[in-house]
């Protein structure tokens, strides 16, 4: 593909995510020009990934790495948005490693997709993110309710209770939190949305009744995933001894 190929999309995107950041300062939210450094990370990864899928990944040992450094990236992500807790970074990171690579173990093991590399690399990719994002979703929301909720805790430290009881009704709540954006959108698959598995099966050749046979193992495999993410990063944070500093 050719600059001048190009420079149709990439004007397109520059305009999208041009508006965005224009609405986003108008309600004054105060990401600044994350939106832009975002959308400018995800052109070079993803011309990166190209460039690999096109013909470096052709060994399963370079499927593994690859998946290694997809969980790596993923882990440190995570990893630096559970700060705000104690225990929350070796939360993050064992939650993202272990829903993933739990998940796929059994994807593969079962075969539930064929295994060959873009397939493997396309779950895999699906599963990591999803985890990522889970991870974030529930440790940030954990880390906000223990502050709101700091009076409730000390109480329950007071009559005896061990860390983890005196947190569980905060902590089940993070977790809810985090998972329900996810499984809206799966028992709406199909009504509300066309997920990226789907489409991008149907773009690759597959029939419509193969694409909703990988979509429904994604979105299985995204259950799964997001519940062993957001239960044990969260118990694992909720051993800690100290509530998150205040804001």
């Amino acid at each position: 593909m050719t600059i001048a190929e190009l420079a149709p999309l990439l004007l397109g995107i520059g305009v999208l995510v041009g508006a965005a950041v224009v609405i986003l300062r108008l309600a004054e939210v105060g990401l600044g020009w994350l939106p832009v450094v975002a959308i400018i990370r995800a052109i070079v990864q993803l011309a990166l990934v190209a460039l690999l899928l096109q013909g470096a990944l052709n060994a399963w040992w370079s499927v593994a790495a690859f998946i290694a450094l997809m969980l790596t990236t993923a882990s440190v992500t995570s990893l630096r948005r559970a700060r705000d807790l104690p225990r929350g970074p070796v939360g993050a990171v064992a939650g993202v490693i272990v829903g993933a690579l739990v998940t796929l173990g059994i994807v593969l093991a079962m075969g539930l997709v064929d295994r060959e590399f873009e397939r493997v690399i396309a779950v895999a990719g699906i599963v990591i993110g999803t985890c990522m994002t889970v991870s974030t979703l529930s440790m940030r929301r954990f880390a906000a309710n223990l502050r709101t909720g700091a009076g409730e805790v000390e109480a329950w430290l007071s009559l005896g209770a061990r860390p983890r009881q005196s947190v569980q009704r905060l902590r089940q709540d993070s977790i809810r939190e985090a998972l329900l954006p996810n499984l809206d959108q799966t028992k709406n698959t199909g009504l509300v949305t066309l997920p990226g598995a789907f489409v991008g099966a149907l773009f690759g050749g597959a029939s419509p009744l193969e694409a909703a046979e990988f979509q429904l193992v994604v979105l299985a495999s995204l259950v799964l995933a997001g519940a062993i993410t957001a239960v044990l990063g969260t118990h694992i944070a909720a051993g800690s001894t100290r509530l998150p500093a205040p804001e």
